[in-house]
């Protein structure tokens, strides 16, 4: 496996593959890698001749009291998980590299499906991730990008900006990867006290009610949410930031579910924000 840092590199690593006949697979992360990584990476390696991932922590994309400085970071680990699970190169570009101009005049804006969800509790969030998102399509010009279904409003971002742009890309979406107690597997996990993990099973055993609820008949978004907000507040370290039953494509909020709806959460437990979601098909 092959590390790579910059864009001229990488650039001309795919242009090899491609000239081998080679379709590229592309898992984009900004690292400290877990199962749920290496799921989109599982995914990409049975579709492509070739998988590129990327590691990098995108400054654009973090607000000015996020946790930018402080997100994990272990490029070492991260190597060995990549190249064990079938990475065939890592582009793992410094800040620099990838915005040489800093901060650059240009940014790409999805508007409507970012207004809502984590799009209103993190200003600028979804401009980064559109903006950096397309950087990295440019560069790396995939075939396919695997995204996992935890970001399930990033996904939804990513494919209507690769939509309206025409971009060459197929957008691929990996169910959540959960630990065996049905937290979601996430980075940030890393930031939880012992006692904190345990009350952030809330989110998945929230989820788990409303299923078990839909499945029993009930639609009505307002008692479906009550429940949700119920359960997660029997946990005092868990503060709610938003509970949203969405139309699944629009993620337009709905009264009654009636299609397809995503069931977003986004929980601080103690100084850390959790979000996890659920798609019901109406």
């Amino acid at each position: 496996m092959k590390i790579l840092t910059t864009i001229d590199e990488i650039r001309k690593w795919v242009k090899e593959k491609r000239l081998q006949g080679k379709q590229i697979g592309f898992v984009p992360t900004m690292g400290y890698l877990h199962e749920g990584h290496l799921s989109l990476v599982e995914a990409a390696k049975q579709d492509n001749g070739a998988v590129v991932m990327s590691i990098f922590v995108n400054p654009l994309q973090f607000g000015p009291n996020e946790d930018f400085a402080t997100y994990p970071r272990d490029m070492e680990r991260d190597v060995g998980l990549a190249e064990k699970a079938g990475v065939d190169v890592i582009f793992a570009p410094e800040v620099s590299e990838m915005y040489p101009y800093y901060p650059q005049l240009t940014a790409v804006e999805v508007r409507e499906i970012t207004r809502g969800l984590c799009g209103a509790s993190r200003p600028g969030h979804f401009t980064g991730v559109a903006t950096v998102v397309a950087k990295l399509f440019n560069i790396v010009q995939p075939d396919t990008a695997y995204f996992g279904q935890k970001d399930y409003q990033q996904v939804q971002v990513i494919k209507r900006m690769t939509a309206d742009l025409n971009m060459p890309v197929e957008i691929r979406t990996v169910p959540i990867k959960r630990e065996k107690d049905g937290l979601a597997m996430s980075s940030r996990n890393t930031y939880l006290s012992e006692d904190e993990r345990r009350q952030a099973l809330c989110l998945s055993r929230a989820l788990l009610l409303t299923r078990e609820l839909f499945e029993s008949g009930e639609r009505n978004a307002d008692k479906l949410n009550e429940a949700i907000k119920e359960r997660i507040s029997r946990e005092p370290a868990a503060s709610i930031d938003y509970i949203e039953i969405c139309d699944a494509d629009s993620l337009e909020p709905v009264a009654e579910i009636k299609g397809p709806a995503v069931v977003a959460l986004a929980v601080k437990v103690g100084k850390t924000r959790l979000i996890d979601n659920l798609v019901l098909e109406g």
